[in-house]
């Protein structure tokens, strides 16, 4: 297997934060080559991609307000984001769903666009910004707000409380207010508004990433019934053949017990301690 399955195979089985920052890494990727302005050596986002503050540009891409969440505006920029969302996703993954996950992601971003592009027209000031920090935050700070007291190891340092992290990011922020990007920083804070906001619904019953789940859920049922077809009804009406259908149950059990020993070998020791037969099974089974 080459460079490019093992990305594959890591993109299938990683899970949904995993698929996040594939996205984001490609987005940026793709920004380079489009986008880098490199006799100013900064990047010229079009109003079709950033959130600009301005009416008419989002009034025509109203989309603006959730693809800016999968661009950054340098390797520093993409770099520490994607550290922290990996960070955040591990926390916020073992309490709630990958569901929620994803609808907190969108919702939050959308969110902090929506504040970003209010206070910047009471301002009267025009920009745009680009960025997945908002959605980051959000994750981070409704992990924190479940569980505050959660150890967390960190290098040179040891251990130290998961709310000691999320307090010295949001102070750092408010620090920086003034300082420079302070559409960032507005979108920043009020992404992990929304986190907080998110599971103090949550623990209330009202769970806000509903719609997003809703809209997935739809999209999946649609794409399972496409799959049918009419001989499923033929079998239906047969009395007498039983064993297949057992047969194959069977066969899926083996599979899946083999699926999960590999998944726990790359728990234990790392996706790279597979074999190569190991690798090309799950390849197999992730088509």
């Amino acid at each position: 297997m080459n460079i490019l399955e093992d990305l594959k195979l890591q993109y299938k089985i990683g899970g949904i934060a995993h698929q996040l920052i594939y996205w984001n890494v490609g987005c940026f990727l793709v920004s380079l080559i489009l986008f880098y302005q490199s006799q100013i050596g900064d990047f010229d986002f079009p109003f079709w991609i950033a959130l600009k503050t301005d009416p008419t540009p989002f009034l025509y891409a109203p989309w603006t307000f959730l693809t800016y969440a999968f661009f950054h505006d340098g390797v520093l920029h993409l770099f520490f984001n994607m550290m922290v969302l990996n960070f955040s996703s591990q926390l916020f993954l073992t309490y709630f769903t990958q569901k929620q996950f994803l609808g907190l992601y969108f919702l939050s971003a959308i969110f902090a666009g929506f504040v970003f592009v209010g206070s910047y027209y009471f301002l009267n000031v025009s920009s745009g910004i680009v960025g997945a920090s908002a959605a980051i935050m959000a994750i981070l700070v409704a992990a924190t707000t479940y569980q505050p007291l959660m150890n967390v190891r960190l290098m040179l340092i040891g251990n130290v409380k998961l709310w000691h992290i999320t307090a010295v990011i949001l102070i750092m922020d408010l620090m920086q207010f003034r300082l420079g990007n302070t559409g960032g920083h507005i979108s920043h804070l009020s992404g992990a508004f929304f986190g907080f906001v998110f599971f103090k619904m949550l623990q209330n019953g009202y769970d806000l990433s509903m719609p997003v789940t809703a809209v997935i859920d739809f999209f999946s049922n649609l794409f399972r019934k496409s799959n049918k077809t009419p001989f499923k009804k033929v079998h239906k009406n047969y009395t007498k053949p039983v064993e297949k259908p057992t047969a194959r149950v069977v066969t899926k059990d083996k599979s899946q017990q083999q699926i999960d020993e590999i998944l726990d070998k790359i728990s234990q020791s790392g996706y790279d301690s597979l074999t190569k037969d190991e690798k090309e099974f799950l390849f197999k089974v992730g088509k």
